[in-house]
């Protein structure tokens, strides 16, 4: 039975929405920048249709994109920064690899050693077999609790895991927290914790597509568009 496309009863086409979903995601624009554009093009949206846009199709592309991805290292740099949500400080936790590949995010109320153990969880599970053999953090304590009963979980008699906890040797994740923050721009406050997930989910996709840390993407952004449009080819 075929699938049922995510562009049905969209009354624009889906070149146009792609467009417009993926300029919002890549670029420190706001909705009525993406409004503003489309205008010069002589198409007129309103702000409200490109959000909904946005928190749809960010998510689809994430998850379009997952057999694409390239396997990631399995040196990992973990740590957590901060954003505003629903006028609330909610904490960022963040994986890249050695590569500068994103791993996995997780958006969570509180930095305590049970958010860490959530996330750690959830990024391992995602790349299942792949597991991390090094995972360097900042000298939060609660790290070390978490991978310690991590590592007691697979094998009670082996550290597995190998944990680095020094500061300075976590600059990438830290320069990649400053670069995701420099893409939010001003937009680094949402209105729900639905609608940061969404639109994260559909950032740090589209940055992985950007670095080329997928399979079948030619370079520049003639390639990212393509991908983008094949993503949804069967649509």
């Amino acid at each position: 039975m075929p699938c049922r496309s995510p562009f049905k009863r969209h009354r624009f086409p889906q070149d146009i929405i792609l467009c417009a979903v993926r300029w919002y995601l890549r670029y420190p624009l706001s909705y009525q920048d993406v409004v503003d554009l489309l205008t010069e093009h002589e198409i007129s949206v309103d702000r409200s249709t490109v959000y909904r846009w946005v928190i749809k199709f960010g998510p689809e592309i994430t998850k379009r994109s997952e057999k694409h991805l390239r396997r990631a290292s399995v040196e990992w740099h973990v740590d957590e920064t901060y954003i505003r949500v629903g006028g609330k400080w909610r904490y960022l936790w963040r994986a890249v690899d050695a590569n500068g590949q994103m791993i996995d995010f997780r958006l969570t109320v509180r930095r305590d050693a049970k958010a860490a153990r959530a996330f750690l969880n959830k990024a391992i599970e995602r790349v299942r077999l792949h597991r991390p053999i090094t995972i360097v953090t900042d000298k939060a304590q609660s790290y070390r609790r978490v991978i310690r009963e991590i590592n007691h979980c697979y094998d009670p008699h082996f550290d597995s895991i190998r944990h680095i906890d020094k500061k300075w040797r976590n600059n990438r994740i830290e320069s990649d927290h400053a670069a995701m923050k420099r893409l939010l721009g001003y937009r680094q406050s949402f209105r729900s914790l639905r609608s940061a997930k969404a639109t994260l989910s559909g950032i740090e996709t589209i940055r992985t597509i950007k670095r080329g840390h997928i399979h079948n993407k030619q370079p520049g952004i003639r390639g990212e568009i393509q991908f983008v449009s094949q993503l949804f080819a069967a649509a």
